[in-house]
Formats: C-alpha cells, sequence, structure tokens
C-alpha cells in the first residue's frame, strides 16, 4: 500500500516544475514591462510588425548625407571681407578684380534686345540686409526674353539653387573667366553640361525663379575671374558694367 508520504514524494517534481514555470512566465512579462515602459529612457519602441525597434533619442543629432552638389548663395561671397560691421567696405568699395582684356572683346549684352547704354550699374548695391554687396548686374526684360551667351565658350555648369533659381555657368575660351546666369526661367532646348556655345547664342530665358522678385523680372548677371582650381562656383568677382560698355578700369561709371 503506498503511504501518503511516498505520494507527497512524488507530487513533489511535478510542484516545483510548476512553480519554476510560473516565476519564469513572471520574470518574462516582468522584462516585457520594464523594457517597454520608457522608450524614452530606454531608445526602444514597438515597430509597426511588433517588434522592439531602436531609435536615436531626440537630443542626438542624426547624421547628415552631404550634397554630391554644393549649394551656392546667388554669387559667391566677397573674398576679401573678413566680417563684422566696421569691415565690409565692399558696401561702398566693392573688391573688383581687375577686368583684364574683357572690355577689349567685343563682349554682348546678354539679354536680347538690350542696348548697352540701358544698362544700369548695380554692382556693389547692398543685398541681404546690407550684409553683402550686390556682385553682379541686374538686366531688366520682360519674363521670357532669350537670354544669349555672351561670347564663346563651354557650359561648364547647369544649376538650381535657393537664391539663383535655374543658373547658368559658362566659361571663357580661355578657361579663364566664368559668365553666371541667373534667375532663368527655363534653359534652351537641348542646352547640356560640357557643350560649346557661340557668342550671341540662345541659352536660356528671363525669369524670376530663385529669390527674383516676381514683379520684376531680369537677369541676374556676374562675371568671375577663376582661381587656378578651376572651380566653377568659386572666383574673383568684376564689375559687368564696364565690361559690356567697353571700358575698362575698376571704378564704378556713372548710371
Amino acid at each position: 500500500m503506498t503511504t501518503r508520504l511516498e505520494e507527497q514524494r512524488r507530487g513533489a517534481p511535478v510542484i516545483r516544475a510548476g512553480l519554476g514555470g510560473f516565476l519564469l512566465g513572471a520574470a518574462t512579462v516582468l522584462f516585457v514591462l520594464w523594457l517597454y515602459r520608457s522608450p524614452e529612457t530606454r531608445g526602444v519602441q514597438v515597430g509597426e510588425d511588433g517588434k522592439p525597434q531602436v531609435v536615436v533619442p531626440s537630443d542626438v543629432e542624426a547624421p547628415v548625407t552631404p550634397s554630391t552638389d554644393p549649394d551656392v548663395d546667388e554669387t559667391p561671397p566677397p573674398t576679401s571681407a573678413e566680417g563684422g560691421s566696421e569691415s565690409r567696405p565692399w558696401l561702398k568699395n566693392p573688391a573688383t578684380a581687375h577686368p583684364g582684356d574683357l572690355a577689349q572683346r567685343g563682349l554682348l549684352v546678354p539679354v536680347q534686345g538690350i542696348q548697352p547704354e540701358k544698362l544700369l550699374d548695380t554692382y556693389g548695391d547692398a543685398r541681404g540686409g546690407g550684409e553683402r554687396a550686390h556682385q553682379a548686374m541686374d538686366i531688366m526684360a520682360p519674363e521670357g526674353t532669350p537670354v544669349l551667351a555672351i561670347e564663346d565658350g563651354k557650359i561648364e555648369k547647369l544649376f538650381e539653387s535657393k537664391q539663383g533659381g535655374l543658373t547658368i555657368y559658362q566659361f571663357d575660351p580661355s578657361g579663364n573667366y566664368a559668365y553666371y546666369y541667373a534667375h532663368l526661367q527655363r534653359y534652351a532646348d537641348s542646352l547640356k553640361e560640357g557643350q560649346a556655345v557661340r557668342k550671341g547664342q540662345v541659352i536660356g530665358y528671363v525669369g524670376i525663379t530663385g529669390n527674383a522678385n516676381p514683379e520684376g523680372p531680369h537677369l541676374h548677371f556676374a562675371i568671375y575671374r577663376l582661381t587656378p582650381e578651376k572651380q566653377w562656383w568659386k572666383g574673383d568677382p568684376i564689375n559687368p558694367f564696364p565690361v559690356l560698355l567697353g571700358r575698362g578700369g575698376r571704378e564704378r561709371l556713372g548710371r
């Protein structure tokens, strides 16, 4: 006959196993509750698939993937300025590279139908609340007016920026100067980078893209003497006004 003591001994393993399973289950539940109770401090959240996902805390800056094309301002910043309200003389006397032989080349006014005597010298005018100078000239014309290549050369870069809108960088035949056309409505059909262009060829159309005033469509036109690196976005500014009038020198001419 089986005694009561023997029955208790036989049932003990079953009880211990059941108790162990209960404790294990309880521990698992507590761990899960602890794991998800504070996603902000634990760095874990539940995804749409029901699985935990690690998240970056809001105070940690996420990595930034650099753009393949540098974003440039409407014109490169003055190269001679060193900052500070008292060290910005370019607002009255903008640093200007000597035009060299450009004034003797017979360059075209880059907007169809605009004669040189109608141009205004806006080079050096204050921009950005007086923080920078206008290192270009604005040629006013109705929207859609053809923009012409100022001389023979090569289309070095077609670029769209927040300030300049649709822009063209053209290198001159010597590769020493860059011509910059900005705020274009659109490019000429089939225009592409690396393309050779002829003087007077239509390369685009006057527009109001970028930060241009919609009430005043115009071509923002600039000339830069390239640095030895021949980078399309970098150079020393030249006042286009005397160049287009066939005059040399650094001085600003009367309007």
